[in-house]
């Protein structure tokens, strides 16, 4: 499947499977939502206490899922995922990329204040998947 084709089939949707690599080799699953931007980069926003964190950090091949709603077509996008800082400051470049990533994957919030301080005690940080391959049959 030519990536570009993949791409467009990714965009619209919001929510798919990110598979990254245990330390034994085996796949980690985690059903996430998700926003394509314009450069061509997937977004998705992780704690850095959770395993993909762990395993992404460890070895960045990754890989998003994504299917049909009548679950018989799909897409697979794989590439190299990089790690944004954990937010550290309601204010920090982390933040500002979860709000942009936030309203392009949910639209607004009631409280962006909120959201703010949300980010950082989670210990909030962004997956920047970046694709180079893709398969499957949409």
């Amino acid at each position: 499947m030519e990536l570009a084709a993949a791409l467009d089939y990714v965009r619209p949707r919001k929510n798919g499977v990110l598979v990254a690599l245990k330390r034994d080799g085996r796949p980690q699953l985690s059903n996430i939502t998700y926003a394509l931007g314009a450069d061509g980069i997937v977004r998705i926003s992780i704690t850095a206490d959770r395993a993909k964190y762990a395993n992404l950090l460890r070895d960045p091949r990754a890989s998003l899922y994504v299917t049909q709603d009548d679950f018989w077509g799909y897409v697979v996008v794989e590439g190299d995922a990089e790690l944004a800082p954990v937010a550290a400051d309601p204010h920090d470049a982390t933040v500002e990329e979860l709000i942009a990533l936030y309203r392009a994957a949910q639209g607004e919030h009631p409280d962006w204040d909120d959201y703010r301080r949300a980010m950082v005690a989670d210990k909030r940080t962004v997956v920047r998947l970046r694709p180079t391959r893709a398969y499957g049959m949409a």
